[in-house]
């Protein structure tokens, strides 16, 4: 038995038929129209010409954000920026610094040496990231070539007319 039916029948209130003449019902007293305006083509045929519109824009904003991606990768040079080089040489000197601190502190914790273990592993921290810092400055400077016109110091055949 579903229980929105009583004997087989939709349960209604009396007097509240739903329908728009009953007295119970608001609606019905105020009468309200919706009218269908009469020029539904008119207004389909600017639509369908305003999102052609808007879909011929959208298509040269795309050829000119790619134009403007091609021309600046092809500016842009393969190797890193100023910012990268940094980044990276910071982020191994602190790295090193900060791994020596903390297994020496964790030595210390361990052994009871408070602050031997770390004191010692830090300095020995720093002397990595020193050397962490001197291996990606030359590794840096061996994958990118010098600039045009760069002086790079003597030459061979500079040193052998100074021999003579």
């Amino acid at each position: 038995m579903r229980l929105d039916t009583f004997w087989g029948h939709h349960y209604v209130a009396p007097n509240l038929k739903g329908s728009p003449e009953s007295p119970g019902n608001a609606a019905g007293r105020r009468k309200q129209r919706v009218t269908k305006p009469s020029d539904d083509q008119g207004k389909a045929a600017h639509a369908r010409e305003a999102t052609r519109d808007l879909a011929s824009r959208i298509a040269s904003a795309k050829r000119e954000r790619d134009l403007e991606d091609n021309r600046a990768s092809r500016d842009a040079s393969p190797e890193m920026t100023g910012l990268a080089r940094g980044l990276r040489i910071g982020t191994e000197f602190i790295a090193a610094v900060l791994v020596g601190a903390g297994i020496g502190y964790l030595i210390d914790l361990g052994l009871g040496t408070s602050p031997w273990g770390l004191l010692i592993l830090l300095l020995m921290g720093f002397a990595a990231g020193i050397l962490n810092v001197i291996r990606v400055v030359t590794e840096m400077n061996a994958a990118s070539p010098a600039p045009k016109g760069a002086d790079l110091g003597p030459d061979a055949e500079d040193e052998e007319r100074n021999e003579n």
